[in-house]
């Protein structure tokens, strides 16, 4: 049996990130879902695609249903909310009262930290 490929995303589920390539481009949403084995990510209200059902025995009418559709993660970048920007991000080490150091996402061209 062939495993399947688990993709390193940057972005993981509640971050904000803006879509840079596409039809879509420059618009800011949500990451709803992350879809790492296909490194797609699902944003809530962008790519939304439609689909018609037939009616069938079960359903007595057609319906027509809006679907969020999985982007790449190539497409998006990470979103800061405060400075309204879109940045890469770093990893920064933070040393704590505790043994333990703890380690952060910050955005590169802001210095903010990620939340």
């Amino acid at each position: 049996m062939k495993k399947t490929k688990r993709y390193k995303i940057h972005v993981t589920k509640g971050d904000f990130v803006q879509v840079i390539t596409g039809d879509e481009k420059g618009k800011v949403g949500k990451v709803v879902k992350v879809l790492p084995r296909v490194s797609k990510v699902i944003v809530e209200n962008i790519n939304i695609k439609i689909k018609h059902i037939k009616p069938n025995d079960k359903v007595d009418t057609g319906k027509i249903i809006k679907l969020e559709k999985p982007i790449h993660s190539s497409n998006v970048m990470l979103h800061s909310q405060e400075t309204q920007t879109a940045s890469r991000y770093g990893y920064q080490i933070t040393n704590s009262t505790n043994t333990k150091n703890s380690k952060q996402r910050f955005f590169k061209k802001t210095k903010e930290i990620i939340t």
